[in-house]
């Protein structure tokens, strides 16, 4: 069965002054302010569309990595994974670096990087961000 998960973002002002809020609908987990100079310059407290998609891919590829090494017989004890969305402006995103560092009981080095690799490829958020390079750093803890 299919999916829609929702959130909106209300703006105010123009892209250089103004800000916004994105609210999380479907969860209901909150709304956070949003603006150019956190986007661009320092967060100060308020978030990014490129933090937001960190959030999304790292989620994601833990999600797929666990799945991926279940089905191959090393559930891992435990996944840590940070995604780092580098913005440029004028040119947008430039790439995403995903590093994973996993407790799995069970499997080396050789093939936890192997698990993450294709996590890394397969994911859905992976997937859907495609017009981008991904990069990856993957180790046993």
């Amino acid at each position: 069965m299919a999916t829609t998960r929702t959130a909106r973002t209300a703006w105010e002002g123009n892209l250089l002054q103004g800000k916004g809020q994105t609210t999380f609908v479907s969860s209901g987990i909150g709304t956070y302010p949003v603006s150019w100079p956190a986007r661009a310059e320092q967060p100060n407290g308020m978030t990014s569309p490129e933090e937001l998609i960190a959030a999304a891919h790292s989620a994601c590829f833990s999600m797929a990595l666990s799945h991926g090494l279940a089905n191959a017989g090393n559930p891992p004890r435990t996944l840590d994974t940070q995604a780092d969305v580098t913005f440029q402006p004028g040119e947008g995103i430039t790439g995403i670096h995903l590093t994973v560092s996993g407790d799995v009981p069970g499997l080396d080095e050789a093939g936890f990087v192997k698990a993450a690799e294709d996590a890394k490829a397969n994911c859905p958020v992976s997937q859907a961000l495609t017009g981008t390079t991904i990069t990856l750093t993957a180790k046993l803890a």
